[in-house]
Order: C-alpha cells, then sequence, then structure tokens
C-alpha cells in the first residue's frame, strides 16, 4: 500500500531592496507558490492572514525594521460613502460593466501603459511588456475575474474601455488584485468608483468583505485606501477597525524582530482532504 505525503508549501523570503513606497525603507517579502488542487483554499486562508496574490505567488511583507504595510479590507455592511464618494459614484454611473474571464487584450494593454506613464512612470511595472502584462493578468491558478468599464455604444461613439481590474474571488470576498484606467478619467474620480462598485458587487454577492491591498501610512500612492469607512487593516495576528486613519498605528512591532521561522510556524494553513493540516512548512531565504 502507497501513502502519499500530505503537500505542505514551501515559503521563501527575498533579500532585502528599496521600498517602492517609503524613502529610506528597505524592503523584504515572505512569499509561498500558488500551484495544485489547494490553490483555492490556500490563497483563501493566506489572504485573511495579510498575504497578497501575484499571478502564481502569494506574498506578505517582512520588513525587518518597519511594519508600515498593512494589508486593508472594506466592511461591506458597515461601509458608508462620503459625500465626494456619492459624486464619484453619480459622475461615472454612466459606465457599463462587465465580468469576463481574465484574458488580456491590446486594448487593455494600450490603456495599461497610458496608465503607467501618467501615473506611476517610475514604479515596478514600468518596463512590463505586453507578454508580462499577458501572464499578469491571465496566469491565475484560482477564481478569477476581469472586471472591465465601458463607455457605452452611442449613434456618434462607439463602445471604449475606460478601466479594467483583475479581481479574485475569494470564499469572505473580493480581492482587488490590480486596477487601471484611462489617465484623462482620473478628474472624475475613476479609481473610487472602481472601489465603490467592488463594494456594491460584494454586497449583491453577499460577501462581507473587499480587500484592497496593502494600505501604507505616510506614502502617498497607497494614502487613498484611508479614505473608504468601514476600513480594518491586518496587524499583529488580526484584523483591526481603522476609526481615525490620521493617528492609526500597528498594533505592536514585536513580530518585526521574530525569526522568519517563527513566523512561517504562526501561519494557519487550510486543512488536507484528510482533515488534517497540510504538514510541516520550511522556509528557504533567496
Amino acid at each position: 500500500m502507497r501513502h502519499s505525503l500530505p503537500h505542505a508549501p514551501q515559503f521563501y523570503v527575498t533579500t532585502p531592496q528599496a521600498c517602492p513606497y517609503l524613502e529610506g525603507k528597505m524592503e523584504r517579502k515572505l512569499f509561498t507558490a500558488l500551484q495544485g488542487g489547494n490553490a483555492g483554499p490556500l490563497n483563501d486562508s493566506l489572504s485573511k492572514q495579510g498575504f497578497r496574490r501575484s499571478q502564481n505567488v502569494l506574498y506578505r511583507p517582512t520588513c525587518v525594521d518597519c511594519n508600515a504595510c498593512l494589508s486593508a479590507r472594506i466592511r461591506v455592511k458597515d461601509f458608508v460613502p462620503t459625500k465626494s464618494q456619492k459624486r464619484a459614484a453619480k459622475k461615472n454611473a454612466y459606465l457599463k460593466r462587465s465580468a469576463t474571464s481574465p484574458w488580456a487584450t491590446e486594448a487593455q494593454y494600450e490603456m495599461f501603459r497610458e496608465y503607467l506613464e501618467a501615473r506611476h512612470s517610475d514604479g515596478g511595472m514600468a518596463d512590463m511588456d505586453v507578454f508580462e502584462f499577458a501572464a499578469m493578468i491571465e496566469e491565475t491558478p484560482i477564481r478569477t475575474r476581469l472586471i472591465e468599464y465601458y463607455t457605452p455604444e452611442t449613434e456618434t461613439l462607439s463602445r471604449t474601455l475606460s478601466a479594467t481590474c483583475l479581481t479574485d474571488l475569494l470564499d469572505d470576498g473580493l480581492s482587488m488584485v490590480y486596477s487601471f484606467y484611462k489617465p484623462e478619467l482620473t478628474k472624475d474620480s475613476l479609481g473610487t468608483f472602481i472601489i465603490l462598485d467592488h463594494i456594491e458587487i460584494a454586497r449583491e454577492a453577499g460577501l462581507p468583505y473587499v480587500y484592497l491591498g496593502y494600505w501604507v501610512p505616510g506614502s502617498q500612492k497607497m494614502g487613498y485606501k484611508a479614505r473608504f469607512s468601514a476600513l480594518e487593516v491586518f496587524t499583529d495576528g488580526e484584523w483591526v477597525k481603522v476609526e481615525d486613519p490620521n493617528s492609526f498605528s500597528p498594533t505592536s512591532p514585536e513580530g518585526l524582530n521574530e525569526p522568519i521561522a517563527q513566523q512561517v510556524a504562526n501561519i494557519s494553513l487550510p486543512q488536507g482532504d484528510d482533515g488534517a493540516p497540510d504538514g510541516t512548512y520550511p522556509v528557504t531565504e533567496l
């Protein structure tokens, strides 16, 4: 009789490099591959513990002297839009939503390049070519949808792509992996509208959360996430409500000096088919 060993994800940690959000800081990430039949449950479980997906990888910051990157999510039932957010919703109400399988197109890539050149020309994606873009959109081992927003067709104008969001479907919410839009529509608060629409999609589906990615207090690029009510962040091993973003600080920096092996040991993994946790989980430094 043959017995197969339970599959356990292998965790890795990157070497420190310059932080893209805070000047003078160094960034380090803990990550694991997302693959196989357990990819969905693993993504669900680790997303609730501050991880994010990038293609077939799940990662979480584990910096030596900083804990500013905070995984953020919105409690859908408690969310109340501000006056400016209501204006953004009204201004963009003419857009039509289309949810499809994650498949890259030339129109998406052209808009993506325009978006980067206008807003993130010095970012890590600035040199992404069409093949890398297609991989970002299409390489997903879990339930993922591409949610596009179009200007509707009229007698004088054809239907035009205005925005796109790559969105994962978790067991407790929607995770906004990456969104981009026509830069000339920035004045219409289109980025805000995309988040508001995801809140509405989650509400209609009965899902409690919309995951926004990392909020980084002090970073102009990532500060917009704090403008949404009913926000909570993952810090010191638990989700904490953010009542006042201007005075909020992580609950405890103690985990910063915790050995990587101990950080990994504290991660809760989904159970295997036999009802037992999927074994031990080693960590390797890269």
